[in-house]
């Protein structure tokens, strides 16, 4: 339910003596490692004047030549981490390979091409928006119906095949059979090939390329790149110095930050809740990199930590009359609601309410101080969405799938966080959009299931475990009477399909411009990154922490 303005708050009783359910997180790992930043403005100056010349160079190479040619470095500057700095010129040499090599939506390259270059030029149009036909993919099945033996000793042909398969739409089959035959084939291939390439595939199966994130996939792509004897060295340095630049940036960012969440001190005021703060910034990282989205990362990763902090009250520790008072307080949104709350939670809504006023200054600074009202409804959305959640776990009453999944595309945090994204986005971002995203877009709504389903299927057990409500997985065996197997089985249909939503919704989308789209996308990303295969957000010390280190700690050597 929804508690009106006028509902009273009434002071907690003394609850000095209860016990309260503790999920013992690791604590921060990172100490006072990313605030002890040095900015070198000289050194600074240099680097980007070095950049301006190479990006001009790199620019005079973008210009048609042949289809194939121009895929392949398009791919490579994607890769590379490059693409924001050739939008326009990109979108036209894909505009060129359109007109030139498609014909009614489908691919007409010359009779001899290879499967890697056919479902490399599948892929870059794909994901530049184009209705390409995936019927090309016929001309390497066999009678029976299956996928050419033939095809299995091309590994590169079958990588590309694998790598294209993930920007797939409903009803393609071929693509579906693709996926299934390339993941296996190049999963057996593993033990037989060199350990440089058997590392190579592993990496694609684990994060293929389109589920990544581009700083990821950059800092990994410039060793290989560097490896391979046909590199353009001008591409290459400048890769390398932008990667760099922009970290150095991403290191005075996130320093900034860390004194911020150092100062209100919540490992010992909260100390039953994450203390993630790097992993925050690094998870919005993966929403935009990009330098002009400077603002926006910071209110984004102060807007995720506390929405953390959060989930951890209502998860772990508030009892249910406190979490009463404190949804109320977020509904009403007001300081003096302070004096009703519990101490513990004084600290966080008071810090709540000072990320939310500063804001909105960044935003009257904009002239789009409109912005933030969408925002705070959406925090106010996700907190009664906890708030009924923990009152489910009180009652031991286990929803039905429906149920479940309409609380959880809120409660997934997905909605605040896709809102908050657009903060950020400057004058792209109108009130229009907001209104969109009010109205439950289906683009919008995947991302929610994926963020949901993914971090049900590697929580659960852990959760569990310590005492928590029932997920989409004990509701789903409680509703169809089905195994655990079962269940996890039918949950990952589901993320499969949120995926093949957004791809459709990627295609030609005229609702909202595609820098909107991208943030979903990104925030997408950011799950299959996190939550593959356990909770690496909540139990960041391991490939997180690898990952933080190669993208915020290490610099590519020139």
């Amino acid at each position: 339910m929804t508690l009106s303005a006028t509902s009273s708050l009434v002071a907690p009783s003394t609850t000095n003596n209860l016990s309260r359910r503790s999920a013992n997180y690791h604590p921060d790992i990172w100490g006072n490692h990313f605030i002890q930043y040095l900015l070198e403005p000289m050194e600074l100056d240099e680097i980007m004047k070095h950049i301006i010349m190479l990006k001009e160079k790199v620019r005079l190479m973008l210009v048609p030549t042949n289809s194939l040619r121009d895929a392949n470095l398009i791919d490579s500057i994607q890769r590379l981490g490059l693409y924001h700095h050739f939008e326009h010129e990109i979108g036209e040499l894909l505009q060129y390979i359109h007109n030139n090599s498609v014909q009614n939506g489908t691919i007409i390259l010359n009779h001899n091409e290879d499967l890697g270059s056919i479902a490399l030029v599948f892929r870059l149009l794909r994901q530049q928006g184009y209705h390409i036909l995936p019927d090309i993919f016929e001309k390497f099945k066999n009678e029976q119906g299956g996928f050419n033996e033939t095809v299995i000793s091309d590994v590169d042909g079958m990588l590309s095949l694998y790598e294209a398969t993930h920007l797939r739409i409903h009803g393609e089959d071929i693509l579906d059979e693709a996926l299934s035959f390339t993941s296996s084939h190049l999963e057996m291939m593993t033990t037989q090939l060199s350990p440089s390439l058997a590392t190579k595939i592993n990496q694609s199966l684990k994060r293929p390329l389109f589920k990544n994130l581009p700083r990821l996939v950059a800092r990994n792509y410039i060793f290989t790149y560097e490896e391979d004897p046909s590199h353009d060295a001008t591409l290459l340095l400048l890769a390398k110095l932008d990667f760099n630049l922009l970290q150095k940036q991403h290191q005075k960012e996130l320093a900034d930050i860390s004194k911020w969440w150092k100062d209100l001190d919540f490992a010992t005021k909260l100390p039953f809740a994450r203390n993630r703060i790097v992993e925050a910034f690094f998870w919005i990282l993966g929403v935009y990199f990009e330098s002009q989205y400077s603002v926006g990362r910071k209110i984004m990763t102060k807007v995720i930590s506390l929405a953390s902090v959060i989930d951890d009250i209502y998860d772990n520790y508030g009892t249910i009359e406190e979490l009463q008072l404190f949804t109320q307080a977020i509904q009403r949104w007001n300081i003096t609601c302070m004096d009703f709350l519990p101490k513990y939670m004084r600290f966080c809504y008071k810090a709540l309410l000072n990320v939310f006023e500063e804001m909105e200054q960044e935003m009257v600074k904009e002239g789009r101080a409109f912005c933030v009202i969408y925002v705070k409804n959406e925090m106010k959305r996700l907190v009664q969405a906890y708030y009924t959640e923990a009152k489910w776990f009180s009652n031991n009453y286990i929803p039905t799938m429906e149920e479940y999944m309409a609380l959880g595309i809120v409660n997934s945090g997905y909605y605040l966080m896709t809102a908050t994204s657009f903060i950020g986005m400057g004058s792209i971002a109108t009130e229009e959009v907001f209104k969109w995203l009010t109205n439950n877009p289906k683009i919008v709504n995947a991302s929610s299931i994926i963020a949901r389903l993914m971090d049900d299927i590697v929580s659960n057990e852990f959760e569990q475990k310590r005492g928590h409500g029932a997920s989409s997985i004990e509701c789903y065996m409680n509703q169809h009477g089905v195994t655990r197997e079962d269940a996890i089985h039918e949950l990952s249909r589901q993320i499969t399909n949120a995926w093949k939503d957004t791809n459709e919704e990627l295609l030609d989308s005229t609702d909202v411009p595609k820098p909107i789209l991208m943030r979903v996308l990104n925030l997408s990303r950011v799950i299959h990154v996190l939550y593959k295969d356990e909770d690496c957000y909540t139990n960041s010390q391991g490939s997180t922490k690898n990952d933080i280190i190669s993208i915020l700690l290490n610099p590519c050597p020139i």
